[in-house]
């Protein structure tokens, strides 16, 4: 009889540890569920990514909350990332009915990324985006294939990193081919070496993530000629716009007391959207107003940003950078001076004047110097992204350190308090 009774009781106490363990199930289901239901979310653009391409999710060594969603399909680039998780914000910018519709679109597929590769310049003799011999109209202007719509190879991959290659020959505008060697490496970065690049202090109360872009490109044909062109590598990274955001681009006072700017890239753009303070130069990032500013090597500091007040957000790039070295020019007309470009550059999306539009973005940019490589030899470009989500006061400490400046100033710019 006492023998039956101890079934009885351990029957039902497995019946309800079974229950218990099957509502905890439903729970998580659920959670992972709303996650991946709630837009903004990493969990929602990974689910969403999933259903249309093969992507590759890395992790931070220390902290497996910071992740980046990284797809071979789109050139290798990082497409989103996370410093909380499933349930965390998603920092990159998705086109997501391009990317549903599966389509390749005329002149460029704005897919999004917070971490792309292209090509400079994309104006000029030296364009590799205007056919040889066209003019620099919109009509003529063709992002070239392999940078755009074809997929690189995966050549290894770890938790933490993945590299890339792809070869391609492409032909600029007067006619020059080049038979080219394209290898990429994205790397998530410790937080212990976010302290170090950055020089900041400790990350207290502060949501993390940081990851490394290591692009390549390596010179298979003929020498480059200064008479006849030379390619530098460009990363670009879409981020989502608000109406309390603003890029923060410092400059340097070594070589010209004033920054070295070009801002009349899509003509001049308003005083309410553009202001230039002692030491860095702040532009309206809310997906409102076409406009686009680069900065000279003379004048760019090897770091730019923005700050989503909304959100909490600051946003960090940290990307090679030689002063004296020459950068290729991009505006779309001849250029007299073709080594004379922009080493930074940072774009607000907008309307077109058909009143059709991109995005919304915006966009946090970094450019090669050039060399003139011959045969065999390479040349390479680091572009790192932060993100840091937290407390205003907390973030701070960051911007000072690293963009010297107080975002409470960022904030008095365009009176977004």
């Amino acid at each position: 009889m006492i023998l039956k009774n101890q079934i009885s009781i351990y029957i039902i106490i497995m019946l309800e540890a079974m229950a218990c363990q099957e509502k905890k199930n439903k729970q998580e289901n659920n959670v992972e569920e709303n996650t991946a239901s709630q837009e903004g979310t990493f969990g929602y653009d990974l689910s969403f990514l999933k259903k249309y391409k093969q992507v590759i999710v890395l992790k931070s060594p220390d902290d497996e909350k910071s992740q980046a969603i990284v797809v071979a399909d789109y050139q290798g680039r990082v497409m989103t990332s996370t410093a909380a998780g499933d349930s965390g914000n998603s920092y990159g910018w998705l086109n997501y009915e391009l990317i549903k519709s599966g389509e390749n679109k005329p002149h460029f597929n704005a897919l999004g990324g917070e971490d792309r590769f292209w090509f400079s310049p994309e104006g000029g003799q030296f364009s590799v985006y205007f056919k040889k011999g066209k003019s620099f109209v919109y009509e003529n202007w063709q992002t070239p294939a392999v940078i755009d719509s074809e997929p690189f190879d995966v050549v290894s991959s770890d938790a933490a990193s993945v590299r890339f290659k792809k070869k391609t020959v492409l032909e600029n505008n007067i006619g020059t081919k080049f038979d080219l060697l394209i290898e990429r490496q994205v790397k998530m970065i410790s937080k212990a070496e976010i302290k170090n690049l950055l020089s900041v202090p400790d990350f207290e109360n502060i949501k993390t993530i940081g990851y490394t872009s290591e692009n390549a490109v390596t010179n298979l044909g003929e020498d480059w000629k200064k008479q006849t062109g030379a390619l530098g590598i460009w990363i670009l990274g879409m981020f989502k716009p608000s109406p309390k955001t603003t890029i923060v681009a410092p400059f340097s006072k070594a070589n010209s007391e004033k920054p070295l700017l070009t801002s009349n890239y899509f003509g001049n753009i308003p005083e309410d959207r553009l202001v230039i303070k002692d030491s860095a130069v702040f532009l309206k990032a809310d997906g409102k107003f076409r406009s686009k500013i680069g900065l000279s090597p003379k004048s760019a500091r090897n770091t730019a940003g923005s700050y989503d007040a909304e959100k909490g957000i600051l946003t960090i790039i940290l990307y090679d950078l030689e002063p004296k070295g020459e950068y290729l020019k991009s505006t779309w007309e001849l250029h007299k001076d073709p080594f004379g470009g922009d080493a930074l550059n940072a774009y607000n999306d907008g309307p077109l004047e058909d009143g059709t539009q991109m995005g919304p973005f915006y966009e946090l940019e970094s450019n090669s110097n050039v060399l003139l490589l011959k045969k065999n030899e390479k040349l390479i470009h680091r572009h790192s992204t932060f993100h840091f989500e937290g407390q205003k006061a907390h973030l701070n400490k960051i911007s000072k350190a690293v963009l010297g400046v107080d975002l409470d100033s960022v904030e008095e710019t365009f009176s977004l308090k």
